[in-house]
């Protein structure tokens, strides 16, 4: 099969986590024997403040790290939709593109009806910014791919798309996976991005205070880091790392002993049944988990069994200092965050899910064969 997929960056994970799930997923379509056609804009954010921090060398060190996937930069004003959609057979398109790009796809699939197109969601504006997402002119997609059951009711109740399907995002196995390393470097490890304050408080409460209190010896890699956030890293002992390119955390989790999940607030209060990215990654690893809270709802993993929850500071405290205390709690936890990993949520998974909600929508059509 011929996939065209346009995202915001597939070299850059600088404060962009889909790029980890699209990594995964274009380089499970391609070990399966597809074509993957992917498309970023030369301006794009991501990559722009990737290069300036860090330069080229960033780049190539991806394209080491991932030989198998390649992306094509485009000048967004220049793009010729009947060139780069020729013979495609599935397109999607990231929501983090232009109001206009998403626009001139849809009025080619208007025309164009030799091909499925989708609309991938994996943020939490419909909650923080309706307007902006209502302006999406979703009415010629096939449908939306929504990374939790929440946001796809919200496109359905507000009319925003006439179909849409729950895809959860999930571990890329073939990069995180368990590791060994000849010695350890502390207690604790955090990756994460401090962003626009959207978890200040909750970073502190569940982050750098437990490590304050414990006196771990812990570090935190990240990109985005105002001053004021430095200072309390600095004032609890934290080691500040900056940005770790997402293909290097497995081996910073094997140097640690725990790590922690500390969702953004929108993801905790307003759209349940989310984690995010970062706990799949972890357990993918086998590294123990404590988390603050996030609701569940959806049934992704076992509480308690493949992580513990903390539901205030001061029970993070009692998780962390139980985990780091007794082994046969972290074996049991690695053990069963593992298992639920590679029975429910690689993106080998998550591409036999895509493949059912393709074959659903047109079945003659699959059923018929694709072009090569």
């Amino acid at each position: 099969m011929r996939f065209v997929i346009f995202a915001h960056s597939l070299v850059s994970d600088w404060n962009h986590g889909n790029a980890h799930f699209l990594r995964g997923i274009a380089t499970e379509l391609v070990r399966r024997g597809n074509f993957v056609r992917i498309l970023e804009p030369s301006d794009g954010w991501s990559r722009r403040n990737l290069i300036a921090e860090h330069g080229m060398a960033a780049i190539k060190d991806f394209q080491s790290a991932y030989p198998l996937i390649h992306s094509e930069l485009y000048d967004p004003h220049n793009l010729d939709p009947e060139v780069v959609l020729k013979n495609a057979d599935i397109v999607i398109v990231h929501e983090w593109n232009s109001h206009e790009l998403v626009r001139r796809i849809g009025e080619h699939h208007r025309q164009h009806h030799g091909y499925q197109l989708y609309f991938h969601d994996t943020h939490h504006r419909c909650i923080t910014a309706p307007d902006s997402m209502a302006a999406y002119d979703l009415r010629n997609y096939d449908g939306v791919l929504a990374y939790g059951n929440v946001i796809r009711d919200i496109y359905l109740a507000k009319g925003w798309s006439k179909n849409a399907w729950t895809w959860h995002e999930a571990a890329d196995t073939n990069v995180f996976r368990p590791l060994h390393a000849n010695r350890r470097e502390g207690d604790l490890v955090w990756i994460g991005n401090w962003g626009d304050d959207e978890r200040a408080e909750e970073l502190r409460e569940f982050l750098i205070e437990p490590v304050k209190t414990l006196r771990l010896k812990a570090r935190v890699y990240g990109v985005r880091y105002p001053p004021h956030a430095l200072d309390a890293l600095a004032a609890a002992g934290i080691e500040y790392g900056g940005w770790l390119p997402n293909h290097l955390v497995p081996q910073a989790f094997a140097k640690f002993r725990v790590t922690v999940h500390v969702p953004r607030r929108p993801y905790a209060t307003a759209l349940p049944g989310i984690p995010t990215i970062r706990p799949f990654e972890a357990l993918a690893c086998a590294i123990p988990l404590a988390s603050a809270p996030w609701k569940d709802s959806e049934n992704l993993f076992r509480p308690g069994k493949d992580f513990l929850f903390a539901a205030t500071g001061a029970e993070m405290t009692r998780q962390l200092e139980t985990i780091l205390n007794r082994g046969g709690v972290r074996q049991s936890l690695t053990a069963s965050g593992l298992e639920t990993i590679r029975t429910r949520h690689t993106c080998a998974h998550r591409v036999d899910e895509l493949a059912r909600i393709m074959e659903a929508r047109v079945p003659k059509r699959m059923a018929g064969g694709a072009r090569r």
